[in-house]
Protein backbone atom coordinates (compact mmCIF):
# COMPACT_ATOMS: atom_id res chain seq x y z
CA UNK A 1 0.00 0.00 0.00
CA UNK A 2 1.21 3.50 -0.75
CA UNK A 3 1.32 6.17 1.42
CA UNK A 4 -1.46 8.30 2.63
CA UNK A 5 -3.22 10.17 -0.38
CA UNK A 6 -3.91 13.00 1.96
CA UNK A 7 -0.81 15.11 1.66
CA UNK A 8 0.15 16.86 4.99
CA UNK A 9 -0.64 20.29 6.34
CA UNK A 10 1.72 22.77 7.18
CA UNK A 11 1.12 22.88 10.50
CA UNK A 12 1.24 18.69 10.40
CA UNK A 13 4.77 19.55 8.55
CA UNK A 14 6.00 22.24 11.29
CA UNK A 15 4.96 19.87 14.12
CA UNK A 16 7.13 16.88 12.41
CA UNK A 17 10.04 19.14 12.14
CA UNK A 18 9.34 20.25 15.32
CA UNK A 19 9.40 17.08 17.20
CA UNK A 20 11.99 15.56 15.09
CA UNK A 21 14.72 15.03 17.62
CA UNK A 22 12.08 12.59 18.98
CA UNK A 23 12.15 8.85 18.31
CA UNK A 24 9.51 7.65 16.58
CA UNK A 25 8.14 5.76 19.81
CA UNK A 26 7.65 9.04 21.51
CA UNK A 27 6.07 11.07 19.10
CA UNK A 28 3.56 8.53 18.33
CA UNK A 29 3.01 7.27 22.04
CA UNK A 30 -0.56 8.17 21.42
CA UNK A 31 -1.06 6.28 18.71
CA UNK A 32 0.92 3.10 20.55
CA UNK A 33 -2.10 3.84 23.72
CA UNK A 34 -5.00 3.76 21.15
CA UNK A 35 -3.53 0.18 19.44
CA UNK A 36 -2.65 -1.18 22.84
CA UNK A 37 -6.17 -0.71 24.13
CA UNK A 38 -7.51 -2.22 21.19
CA UNK A 39 -5.54 -4.99 21.67
CA UNK A 40 -6.47 -4.95 25.31
CA UNK A 41 -10.12 -4.56 24.75
CA UNK A 42 -10.27 -7.66 22.01
CA UNK A 43 -8.57 -9.79 24.12
CA UNK A 44 -10.61 -9.36 26.93
CA UNK A 45 -13.74 -9.92 25.68
CA UNK A 46 -11.95 -13.11 23.71
CA UNK A 47 -11.77 -15.10 27.24
CA UNK A 48 -13.94 -12.67 29.94
CA UNK A 49 -17.02 -14.71 28.59
CA UNK A 50 -15.82 -18.16 29.49
CA UNK A 51 -16.59 -17.80 33.12
CA UNK A 52 -19.78 -15.77 33.15
CA UNK A 53 -21.37 -18.97 30.74
CA UNK A 54 -23.36 -20.25 33.54
CA UNK A 55 -24.67 -17.29 34.57
CA UNK A 56 -25.64 -16.44 31.03
CA UNK A 57 -27.00 -20.06 30.71
CA UNK A 58 -29.51 -19.06 33.96
CA UNK A 59 -31.00 -15.97 32.92
CA UNK A 60 -31.29 -16.54 29.37
CA UNK A 61 -33.25 -19.87 30.43
CA UNK A 62 -30.54 -21.79 28.32
CA UNK A 63 -28.19 -24.77 29.31
CA UNK A 64 -24.59 -23.71 29.41
CA UNK A 65 -23.93 -26.52 26.13
CA UNK A 66 -26.23 -24.64 24.48
CA UNK A 67 -24.08 -20.87 24.87
CA UNK A 68 -21.61 -22.60 22.45
CA UNK A 69 -22.87 -20.62 19.79
CA UNK A 70 -22.12 -17.45 21.76
CA UNK A 71 -18.65 -18.37 22.05
CA UNK A 72 -17.73 -19.66 18.86
CA UNK A 73 -19.73 -16.81 16.65
CA UNK A 74 -17.26 -14.30 17.88
CA UNK A 75 -13.86 -16.11 16.80
CA UNK A 76 -15.88 -17.28 13.61
CA UNK A 77 -16.52 -14.18 12.56
CA UNK A 78 -13.13 -12.59 13.19
CA UNK A 79 -11.43 -15.19 11.17
CA UNK A 80 -13.73 -14.66 8.36
CA UNK A 81 -13.85 -10.37 8.18
CA UNK A 82 -10.10 -10.18 8.83
CA UNK A 83 -8.96 -10.71 5.11
CA UNK A 84 -11.00 -7.82 4.12
CA UNK A 85 -8.94 -5.52 6.45
CA UNK A 86 -6.30 -4.24 3.74
CA UNK A 87 -9.06 -3.12 0.87
CA UNK A 88 -10.91 -1.57 3.82
CA UNK A 89 -8.11 0.38 4.55
CA UNK A 90 -6.99 0.93 0.70
CA UNK A 91 -10.17 2.29 0.05
CA UNK A 92 -11.56 4.22 3.16
CA UNK A 93 -8.47 5.12 5.00
CA UNK A 94 -7.27 4.11 7.93
CA UNK A 95 -8.52 6.31 10.20
CA UNK A 96 -12.17 5.63 9.27
CA UNK A 97 -11.82 1.74 9.41
CA UNK A 98 -10.68 1.80 12.45
CA UNK A 99 -12.84 4.33 14.10
CA UNK A 100 -16.11 2.12 12.34
CA UNK A 101 -14.53 -1.00 14.41
CA UNK A 102 -14.22 0.66 17.25
CA UNK A 103 -17.82 2.01 17.05
CA UNK A 104 -19.39 -1.32 15.81
CA UNK A 105 -17.47 -3.11 19.02
CA UNK A 106 -19.20 -1.19 21.28
CA UNK A 107 -22.18 -1.29 19.72
CA UNK A 108 -22.39 -4.93 19.56
CA UNK A 109 -21.28 -4.98 23.34
CA UNK A 110 -24.11 -2.75 24.28
CA UNK A 111 -26.29 -5.09 22.30
CA UNK A 112 -24.48 -8.05 24.17
CA UNK A 113 -25.40 -6.37 27.35
CA UNK A 114 -29.20 -5.75 27.28
CA UNK A 115 -29.90 -8.99 25.37
CA UNK A 116 -32.60 -11.40 26.97
CA UNK A 117 -32.68 -14.58 24.46
CA UNK A 118 -29.79 -16.60 22.79
CA UNK A 119 -30.42 -16.24 19.17
CA UNK A 120 -30.47 -11.90 20.39
CA UNK A 121 -26.99 -12.72 22.04
CA UNK A 122 -25.33 -14.72 19.42
CA UNK A 123 -26.42 -11.78 16.77
CA UNK A 124 -24.73 -8.84 19.05
CA UNK A 125 -21.88 -11.08 19.10
CA UNK A 126 -21.86 -11.36 15.70
CA UNK A 127 -21.76 -7.80 15.49
CA UNK A 128 -19.09 -7.51 17.88
CA UNK A 129 -16.66 -9.56 15.97
CA UNK A 130 -17.64 -7.09 12.69
CA UNK A 131 -15.83 -4.60 14.77
CA UNK A 132 -13.14 -6.94 16.49
CA UNK A 133 -12.12 -7.90 12.87
CA UNK A 134 -10.62 -4.76 11.83
CA UNK A 135 -9.12 -3.66 15.39
CA UNK A 136 -5.78 -6.23 15.25
CA UNK A 137 -5.10 -5.99 11.26
CA UNK A 138 -5.41 -2.02 11.37
CA UNK A 139 -3.60 -1.52 14.44
CA UNK A 140 -0.60 -3.68 13.55
CA UNK A 141 -0.56 -1.95 9.66
CA UNK A 142 -0.49 1.10 10.94
CA UNK A 143 2.65 1.07 13.55
CA UNK A 144 4.36 -0.60 10.87
CA UNK A 145 3.69 2.10 8.59
CA UNK A 146 4.88 5.08 11.35
CA UNK A 147 6.88 3.18 13.79
CA UNK A 148 10.54 3.35 13.09
CA UNK A 149 11.67 -0.27 11.86
CA UNK A 150 14.33 0.01 15.17
CA UNK A 151 11.61 0.83 17.59
CA UNK A 152 9.16 -1.88 16.00
CA UNK A 153 9.96 -4.67 17.96
CA UNK A 154 9.71 -2.78 21.28
CA UNK A 155 6.89 -0.57 20.61
CA UNK A 156 5.00 -4.46 19.50
CA UNK A 157 6.25 -5.67 22.73
CA UNK A 158 4.27 -3.27 24.73
CA UNK A 159 1.15 -3.57 22.55
CA UNK A 160 1.30 -7.37 22.67
CA UNK A 161 1.79 -6.83 26.50
CA UNK A 162 -1.48 -5.11 26.59
CA UNK A 163 -3.12 -8.14 24.95
CA UNK A 164 -1.90 -10.59 26.88
CA UNK A 165 -3.08 -8.47 30.18
CA UNK A 166 -6.67 -8.72 28.31
CA UNK A 167 -6.84 -12.51 27.72
CA UNK A 168 -4.88 -13.38 31.26
CA UNK A 169 -7.53 -10.74 33.20
CA UNK A 170 -10.60 -11.80 31.12
CA UNK A 171 -11.70 -14.83 32.86
CA UNK A 172 -11.01 -13.64 36.80
CA UNK A 173 -12.52 -10.15 35.96
CA UNK A 174 -15.32 -12.01 34.03
CA UNK A 175 -15.73 -13.99 37.31
CA UNK A 176 -15.35 -11.00 39.85
CA UNK A 177 -18.32 -9.58 37.58
CA UNK A 178 -20.53 -12.13 37.75
CA UNK A 179 -20.17 -12.61 41.40
CA UNK A 180 -20.62 -9.33 43.10
CA UNK A 181 -22.59 -7.94 39.99
CA UNK A 182 -24.09 -8.95 37.05
CA UNK A 183 -22.84 -10.80 33.70
CA UNK A 184 -24.30 -8.51 31.67
CA UNK A 185 -21.20 -5.42 32.68
CA UNK A 186 -18.84 -7.76 31.55
CA UNK A 187 -20.10 -6.25 27.83
CA UNK A 188 -21.40 -2.75 28.89
CA UNK A 189 -18.05 -2.10 30.15
CA UNK A 190 -16.67 -1.92 26.25
CA UNK A 191 -19.00 1.10 25.87
CA UNK A 192 -17.27 3.79 27.69
CA UNK A 193 -14.14 1.97 26.64
CA UNK A 194 -15.35 2.61 22.77
CA UNK A 195 -16.28 6.43 23.34
CA UNK A 196 -12.25 6.99 24.76
CA UNK A 197 -11.24 5.22 21.64
CA UNK A 198 -13.36 7.46 19.36
CA UNK A 199 -11.89 10.16 20.80
CA UNK A 200 -8.26 9.04 20.82
CA UNK A 201 -8.46 7.60 17.03
CA UNK A 202 -9.13 11.48 15.68
CA UNK A 203 -6.73 12.66 17.56
CA UNK A 204 -3.60 10.04 16.95
CA UNK A 205 -4.39 7.58 14.52
CA UNK A 206 -2.81 8.58 11.35
CA UNK A 207 -4.37 8.17 7.56
CA UNK A 208 -3.02 5.88 5.13
CA UNK A 209 -4.99 5.31 1.93
CA UNK A 210 -4.62 4.48 -2.05
CA UNK A 211 -6.28 7.39 -4.34
CA UNK A 212 -7.84 4.53 -6.03
CA UNK A 213 -8.63 1.05 -4.48
CA UNK A 214 -8.10 -1.83 -6.57
CA UNK A 215 -11.33 -3.91 -7.37
CA UNK A 216 -12.10 -6.05 -4.16
CA UNK A 217 -11.78 -9.78 -4.89
CA UNK A 218 -15.14 -11.21 -3.75
CA UNK A 219 -14.64 -14.48 -4.58
CA UNK A 220 -11.59 -14.74 -2.86
CA UNK A 221 -13.04 -13.44 0.12
CA UNK A 222 -16.11 -15.94 -0.36
CA UNK A 223 -13.94 -19.43 -0.90
CA UNK A 224 -11.42 -17.97 1.64
CA UNK A 225 -14.09 -17.37 4.37
CA UNK A 226 -15.80 -20.75 3.46
CA UNK A 227 -12.70 -22.53 3.85
CA UNK A 228 -12.02 -20.67 7.43
CA UNK A 229 -15.78 -21.00 8.91
CA UNK A 230 -15.68 -25.03 7.93
CA UNK A 231 -12.42 -25.33 9.79
CA UNK A 232 -13.45 -23.60 12.90
CA UNK A 233 -16.77 -25.44 12.61
CA UNK A 234 -14.65 -28.82 12.44
CA UNK A 235 -12.60 -27.48 15.65
CA UNK A 236 -16.19 -27.48 17.49
CA UNK A 237 -17.26 -30.49 16.66
CA UNK A 238 -13.67 -32.10 17.88
CA UNK A 239 -14.12 -30.14 21.20
CA UNK A 240 -17.62 -32.03 21.89
CA UNK A 241 -17.74 -34.69 25.08
CA UNK A 242 -18.99 -37.01 22.22
CA UNK A 243 -16.78 -36.58 18.79
CA UNK A 244 -18.98 -36.60 15.72
CA UNK A 245 -16.24 -38.56 13.75
CA UNK A 246 -18.26 -37.76 10.24
CA UNK A 247 -19.43 -34.87 10.35
CA UNK A 248 -16.15 -33.64 11.12
CA UNK A 249 -14.60 -35.90 8.57
CA UNK A 250 -16.78 -33.83 6.02
CA UNK A 251 -16.32 -30.42 7.49
CA UNK A 252 -12.65 -30.50 6.81
CA UNK A 253 -12.86 -32.06 2.96
CA UNK A 254 -15.22 -29.38 2.45
CA UNK A 255 -12.63 -26.99 3.64
CA UNK A 256 -9.91 -28.62 2.03
CA UNK A 257 -11.93 -28.28 -1.17
CA UNK A 258 -12.84 -24.86 -0.57
CA UNK A 259 -8.85 -24.01 0.12
CA UNK A 260 -7.72 -25.60 -2.85
CA UNK A 261 -10.32 -23.48 -4.93
CA UNK A 262 -8.89 -20.38 -3.44
CA UNK A 263 -5.42 -20.95 -4.00
CA UNK A 264 -6.13 -22.21 -7.89
CA UNK A 265 -8.11 -19.03 -8.29
CA UNK A 266 -5.61 -16.40 -6.27
CA UNK A 267 -2.75 -17.11 -8.80
CA UNK A 268 -5.51 -16.30 -11.77
CA UNK A 269 -6.13 -12.53 -10.09
CA UNK A 270 -4.15 -9.39 -9.85
CA UNK A 271 -5.35 -8.35 -5.87
CA UNK A 272 -6.50 -11.72 -3.79
CA UNK A 273 -7.98 -11.20 -0.49
CA UNK A 274 -5.08 -12.77 0.50
CA UNK A 275 -2.01 -12.74 -1.39
CA UNK A 276 -0.59 -16.23 -0.94
CA UNK A 277 2.71 -15.34 -3.14
CA UNK A 278 4.06 -13.61 -0.26
CA UNK A 279 4.68 -16.63 1.12
CA UNK A 280 7.67 -16.78 -1.39
CA UNK A 281 9.62 -14.72 1.24
CA UNK A 282 10.82 -16.69 3.48
CA UNK A 283 10.49 -14.72 6.60
CA UNK A 284 6.63 -14.61 5.68
CA UNK A 285 5.74 -18.01 5.66
CA UNK A 286 8.40 -19.39 8.20
CA UNK A 287 6.33 -16.85 10.78
CA UNK A 288 2.76 -17.97 9.60
CA UNK A 289 3.83 -21.94 9.69
CA UNK A 290 5.39 -21.79 12.78
CA UNK A 291 3.10 -19.34 14.33
CA UNK A 292 0.23 -22.05 13.39
CA UNK A 293 2.62 -24.92 14.70
CA UNK A 294 3.88 -22.97 18.08
CA UNK A 295 -0.13 -21.98 18.88
CA UNK A 296 -1.61 -25.43 18.34
CA UNK A 297 0.89 -26.30 21.27
CA UNK A 298 0.00 -23.78 23.34
CA UNK A 299 -3.17 -22.07 23.13
CA UNK A 300 -4.95 -25.06 25.12
CA UNK A 301 -2.63 -24.32 27.68
CA UNK A 302 -4.50 -21.73 29.47
CA UNK A 303 -8.04 -23.96 29.63
CA UNK A 304 -6.01 -26.80 30.71
CA UNK A 305 -4.43 -25.21 33.52
CA UNK A 306 -7.50 -23.61 34.99
CA UNK A 307 -9.20 -26.71 34.35
CA UNK A 308 -6.49 -28.52 36.12
CA UNK A 309 -6.43 -27.12 38.80
CA UNK A 310 -10.10 -26.60 39.68
CA UNK A 311 -10.96 -30.19 39.01
CA UNK A 312 -7.59 -32.40 39.65
CA UNK A 313 -6.34 -30.37 42.66
CA UNK A 314 -9.46 -28.91 43.88
CA UNK A 315 -9.02 -25.60 43.86
CA UNK A 316 -11.45 -22.60 43.86
CA UNK A 317 -12.66 -20.99 40.57
CA UNK A 318 -11.16 -17.68 41.90
CA UNK A 319 -7.98 -19.08 42.87
CA UNK A 320 -7.50 -20.77 39.61
CA UNK A 321 -7.96 -17.82 38.08
CA UNK A 322 -5.54 -16.15 40.58
CA UNK A 323 -2.72 -18.37 39.42
CA UNK A 324 -3.05 -16.78 35.90
CA UNK A 325 -1.69 -13.88 37.06
CA UNK A 326 2.06 -15.11 37.59
CA UNK A 327 1.82 -15.67 33.88
CA UNK A 328 1.22 -11.95 32.59
CA UNK A 329 3.60 -10.85 35.33
CA UNK A 330 5.93 -13.31 33.22
CA UNK A 331 4.95 -11.91 30.33
CA UNK A 332 5.43 -8.05 31.13
CA UNK A 333 9.18 -8.76 32.79
CA UNK A 334 10.56 -10.36 29.92
CA UNK A 335 9.28 -8.41 26.90
CA UNK A 336 11.51 -5.63 27.54
CA UNK A 337 14.20 -8.40 26.78
CA UNK A 338 13.22 -9.24 23.32
CA UNK A 339 14.57 -6.43 21.19
CA UNK A 340 18.17 -6.70 23.07
CA UNK A 341 17.92 -10.46 22.61
CA UNK A 342 17.15 -10.05 18.73
CA UNK A 343 19.61 -7.73 18.30
CA UNK A 344 22.14 -10.13 19.73
CA UNK A 345 20.95 -13.80 18.73
CA UNK A 346 18.70 -12.87 15.64
CA UNK A 347 15.61 -14.64 14.68
CA UNK A 348 16.68 -17.53 13.44
CA UNK A 349 18.60 -18.14 17.14
CA UNK A 350 16.09 -16.38 19.08
CA UNK A 351 13.26 -18.47 18.04
CA UNK A 352 14.78 -21.77 17.63
CA UNK A 353 16.36 -22.17 21.19
CA UNK A 354 13.41 -19.99 22.52
CA UNK A 355 10.74 -22.56 21.02
CA UNK A 356 12.58 -25.50 22.54
CA UNK A 357 12.94 -23.94 25.93
CA UNK A 358 8.78 -23.34 25.87
CA UNK A 359 8.67 -26.91 25.08
CA UNK A 360 10.36 -27.78 27.89
CA UNK A 361 8.97 -25.89 30.46
CA UNK A 362 5.44 -27.42 28.75
CA UNK A 363 6.67 -30.72 29.61
CA UNK A 364 7.60 -30.00 33.06
CA UNK A 365 3.70 -28.92 33.77
CA UNK A 366 3.28 -32.88 33.72
CA UNK A 367 5.39 -32.95 37.12
CA UNK A 368 2.33 -31.13 38.74
CA UNK A 369 -0.36 -32.74 41.27
CA UNK A 370 -2.69 -31.73 43.84
CA UNK A 371 0.08 -31.44 46.58
CA UNK A 372 2.43 -29.26 44.49
CA UNK A 373 3.11 -26.53 46.71
CA UNK A 374 1.45 -23.29 45.46
CA UNK A 375 4.42 -21.46 45.70
CA UNK A 376 6.10 -23.94 42.64
CA UNK A 377 3.30 -24.01 40.50
CA UNK A 378 3.29 -19.93 40.73
CA UNK A 379 7.01 -19.96 40.13
CA UNK A 380 6.45 -22.49 36.63
CA UNK A 381 3.39 -20.05 35.62
CA UNK A 382 5.84 -17.09 36.04
CA UNK A 383 8.93 -18.74 34.42
CA UNK A 384 6.65 -19.85 31.35
CA UNK A 385 4.41 -16.90 30.89
CA UNK A 386 7.74 -14.92 30.34
CA UNK A 387 9.44 -17.17 27.51
CA UNK A 388 5.71 -17.12 26.16
CA UNK A 389 5.69 -13.39 26.06
CA UNK A 390 8.91 -13.31 24.18
CA UNK A 391 7.73 -15.87 21.56
CA UNK A 392 4.45 -14.40 20.86
CA UNK A 393 6.54 -10.72 20.33
CA UNK A 394 9.27 -12.32 18.46
CA UNK A 395 6.71 -14.49 16.22
CA UNK A 396 4.69 -11.55 15.77
CA UNK A 397 7.03 -8.92 14.32
CA UNK A 398 9.07 -11.83 12.02
CA UNK A 399 6.30 -11.62 9.47
CA UNK A 400 7.41 -7.88 8.67
CA UNK A 401 11.60 -8.49 8.79
CA UNK A 402 12.24 -8.84 5.06
CA UNK A 403 8.78 -7.58 3.56
CA UNK A 404 8.46 -4.33 1.66
CA UNK A 405 6.40 -2.10 3.40
CA UNK A 406 3.73 -2.08 0.42
CA UNK A 407 2.69 -5.36 1.87
CA UNK A 408 2.40 -4.76 5.63
CA UNK A 409 -1.17 -4.11 5.46
CA UNK A 410 -1.73 -7.78 3.50
CA UNK A 411 0.72 -9.66 6.04
CA UNK A 412 -1.25 -8.38 9.05
CA UNK A 413 -3.83 -9.46 8.09
CA UNK A 414 -2.92 -13.07 6.73
CA UNK A 415 -0.93 -12.66 10.39
CA UNK A 416 -3.74 -11.93 12.62
CA UNK A 417 -5.99 -14.72 10.15
CA UNK A 418 -3.68 -17.51 11.03
CA UNK A 419 -3.63 -16.52 14.78
CA UNK A 420 -7.08 -17.31 15.50
CA UNK A 421 -7.48 -20.24 13.30
CA UNK A 422 -4.46 -21.41 15.22
CA UNK A 423 -5.72 -20.49 18.17
CA UNK A 424 -9.09 -22.92 17.73
CA UNK A 425 -7.31 -25.64 16.52
CA UNK A 426 -4.76 -25.58 19.86
CA UNK A 427 -7.77 -25.65 21.77
CA UNK A 428 -9.93 -27.88 20.08
CA UNK A 429 -6.34 -30.78 20.03
CA UNK A 430 -6.09 -29.91 23.65
CA UNK A 431 -9.82 -30.74 24.58
CA UNK A 432 -9.80 -33.74 22.03
CA UNK A 433 -6.61 -35.30 23.69
CA UNK A 434 -8.05 -34.96 27.45
CA UNK A 435 -11.11 -36.52 26.30
CA UNK A 436 -9.24 -38.88 24.94
CA UNK A 437 -6.49 -39.71 27.83
CA UNK A 438 -9.57 -39.21 30.52
CA UNK A 439 -10.69 -42.79 32.06
CA UNK A 440 -13.01 -42.41 35.19
CA UNK A 441 -13.84 -39.07 36.47
CA UNK A 442 -11.89 -38.91 39.68
CA UNK A 443 -9.20 -36.03 40.26
CA UNK A 444 -6.51 -38.36 40.18
CA UNK A 445 -7.77 -39.82 36.68
CA UNK A 446 -8.14 -36.16 35.40
CA UNK A 447 -4.60 -35.16 36.75
CA UNK A 448 -3.41 -38.54 34.44
CA UNK A 449 -4.93 -37.12 31.56
CA UNK A 450 -3.56 -33.21 32.15
CA UNK A 451 0.37 -34.83 32.36
CA UNK A 452 0.02 -36.89 28.98
CA UNK A 453 -1.90 -34.14 27.91
CA UNK A 454 0.76 -31.58 27.99
CA UNK A 455 3.56 -34.13 26.88
CA UNK A 456 2.09 -33.68 24.07
CA UNK A 457 1.54 -30.87 23.39
CA UNK A 458 5.30 -30.24 24.16
CA UNK A 459 6.35 -32.28 21.60
CA UNK A 460 4.21 -30.58 19.13
CA UNK A 461 5.47 -27.11 20.12
CA UNK A 462 9.51 -28.70 19.76
CA UNK A 463 8.32 -29.73 16.08
CA UNK A 464 8.10 -26.10 15.39
CA UNK A 465 11.50 -24.83 16.58
CA UNK A 466 12.36 -26.97 13.19
CA UNK A 467 10.60 -24.71 11.09
CA UNK A 468 12.20 -21.73 12.69
CA UNK A 469 15.62 -23.15 12.06
CA UNK A 470 14.77 -22.93 8.20
CA UNK A 471 14.73 -19.01 8.37
CA UNK A 472 18.75 -18.57 7.11
CA UNK A 473 18.74 -21.46 4.74
CA UNK A 474 18.44 -19.52 1.92
CA UNK A 475 18.67 -16.08 1.13
CA UNK A 476 14.80 -14.50 1.63
CA UNK A 477 13.11 -14.18 -1.12
CA UNK A 478 11.33 -10.85 -2.15
CA UNK A 479 8.11 -10.13 -3.90
CA UNK A 480 8.69 -8.24 -7.23
CA UNK A 481 6.57 -4.60 -6.67
CA UNK A 482 3.55 -4.47 -8.67
CA UNK A 483 3.56 -2.42 -11.80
Amino acid sequence: MPPSSVAPSATATAATAELGGLSTRERYSGLIWLVSAAFFMQALDSTIVNTAVPAMANALGESPLNMRSALTSYVLTLAILIPASPWLCDRFGTRKVFGVAISVFAIGSLLCGISQTLPELVMARVLQGCGGAALMPVGRYVLVRTIDKREFVQVMSTVATFGLLGSVLGPLLGGALVQYTSWRLIFLLNVPVGIVGLWLNQREMPEYRLDKANRFDLLGFLLFAAASALLLAASEFAGDETIRWAQMGALVLAAIAFGAVYIWHSRRTDHPVADLSLLRVRSVWVSLSGNLLTRLGVSGMFLLIVLFLQVGCGWSPLMAGLMMVPQALGSISAKWLVNRLLIRFGYRRMLFGNTLIVSALLAMFALLGPHTPIVLIALLVFVYGGFMGMQYTTMNTLIYADLDIKYASMASSMASTTQYLSMSFGIALATITMQTLLHGQGNAAYVVAFRWTVILLAVITAVASRVFARLDKLPAARVPSPP
